[in-house]
């Protein structure tokens, strides 16, 4: 069964909120109230009037702990979330390993659990890093780069990127190298991709069957592909993301554990998602 994070929180938020409004307005007096009795029929030790006045423990636990919870939802839902890398889909850019932060506003603003949009800010440009739901499984979240927009038409051939016909530059760096959880694509090549101004590196592996795609990206879709071009299962193989499929744009990784040489990355840590 898929664990829903965003509905749990706004669940418990409800619940605490509620316990705490309830007690506030109508168990709170009453126990007040039942105090103020008890010293009127000459009740005067203050243990015995604390225990008449003392909240129960589900109140206590609601007041302290709604606030947190409405601080959590108001970040995750609207603000940032953090998203941990399950695969070497985008390398070089990000590693198998990496947590990252995920801008949740980038793209406007929307209703938790629900999804709807209600604020408009921006869309996705090409050479974001975005994360979304996966068109055929939405309860997964996918990580790849948005190759192209509403509009574009998008060729893939022969390991070669073309954006309305241009072909993007691509600047040979050798061979990739790499320890930990890189190890994997040790040798494969490596360029440096401008994608109509905006600069990442990619990794190409010669001896992997080409996947050679055309096609023009509907509007409210997005193509998308993960930096590591022979390794992703990406816009290629399942076609384009719908816009409302979308949760944030990735912006920085703020931890790195690579569970092969079992050691915190420290050089990735901090680093801006280009």
């Amino acid at each position: 069964m898929d664990f829903d994070l965003a509905l749990l929180l706004v669940v418990v938020t409800f619940v605490s909120g509620v316990i705490w409004l309830l007690d506030v307005l109508m168990w709170k007096p009453k126990r007040q109230a039942a105090a103020e009795a008890a010293k009127a029929q000459g009740i005067q030790d203050e243990t015995a009037l604390q225990n008449i006045y003392k909240e129960p423990v589900l109140v206590e636990y609601a007041r302290s702990f709604f606030p947190v919870f409405i601080a959590v939802l108001i970040l995750r839902s609207f603000l940032i979330e953090p998203f941990r890398i399950p695969s070497g889909s985008m390398m070089p850019t990000l590693l198998d390993g990496d947590f990252i932060l995920v801008n949740k506003y980038a793209y406007g603003v929307r209703l938790p659990v629900v999804d709807t949009k209600v604020i408009e800010i921006g869309e996705p440009q090409r050479g974001d890093v975005v994360v979304f739901r996966y068109p055929e499984e939405p309860s997964q979240d996918y990580i790849k780069r948005v190759i192209g927009v509403p509009g574009d038409e998008v060729m893939y051939f022969n390991k070669q990127l073309f954006v309305n016909g241009q072909p993007v530059e691509q600047t040979s760096l050798g061979s990739y190298q790499h320890d930990g959880t890189g190890r994997g694509m040790t040798g494969a090549d490596m360029f440096k991709e401008n994608l109509v101004g905006v600069e990442h590196d990619i990794l190409i592996m010669k001896t992997r069957p080409r996947r050679d795609v055309t096609t023009v990206v509907p509007e409210g879709q997005f193509f998308v592909m993960g930096d590591n071009r022979d390794n992703s299962n990406d816009s290629r193989a399942w076609g384009f993301v719908p816009e409302e499929n979308l949760v944030g744009r990735a912006v920085m990784i703020w931890m790195n554990w690579d569970h092969v040489q079992t050691r915190v990355s420290w050089d990735r840590i901090g680093n801006s998602i280009e």
